[in-house]
């Protein structure tokens, strides 16, 4: 997949030099959305492990649907992509994530268009994700960029999906 420009490049997630920052980005996204990460550590402490064993296949499935995004030999944001598990013929955004002192500045577009291109490229005519309706910044912005809110998970009560048709 293409780069934006110079200064910006996603490539591959390499888990084995970036597993802390993975873990640290999706603890990070469970504060946004539910108020606190331990929903993903879980009572156990296992949630991290569990996490980074489920990022590992699906970076050995899909290369191209788990990569960082680079800024000047930094990583600020993290893409997970596939397909979703009730239908395989429907894409899956599990994460669009942004360092915090990078959101709000327009770069969540760039997070959003590879997402559309790495769907377009795997021949998947619309993709969901799965989002909490109190994370006010994320619905702002998924529906800005054409999303559109499907109402509450059954599975899931605290969440929503959202759709995008290509």
């Amino acid at each position: 997949m293409p780069s934006s420009d110079a200064a910006f490049e996603f490539k591959p997630i390499d888990l084995a030099k970036h597993h802390q920052v993975c873990v640290q980005f999706r603890a990070d996204a469970f504060v946004c959305s539910f108020g606190s990460a331990e929903r993903f550590y879980e009572p156990n402490g296992a949630g991290a492990v569990q996490y980074l064993r489920w990022l590992e296949q699906r970076i050995a499935e899909l290369p191209d649907g788990c990569v960082h995004l680079w800024k000047t030999g930094q990583i600020i944001g993290q893409i997970e992509l596939g397909c979703w598990k009730r239908d395989a013929s429907v894409g899956y955004v599990n994460l669009f994530y942004l360092a915090p002192e990078y959101r709000g500045q327009g770069l969540g577009a760039r997070l959003d268009e590879y997402a559309t291109q790495f769907f377009g490229q795997h021949g998947y005519g619309r993709a969901r994700l799965s989002a909490s309706p109190t994370n006010l910044a994320a619905i702002a912005f998924y529906q800005k960029r054409g999303w559109v809110d499907l109402g509450q998970r059954r599975d899931m009560p605290d969440t929503h999906y959202f759709e995008k048709v290509y």
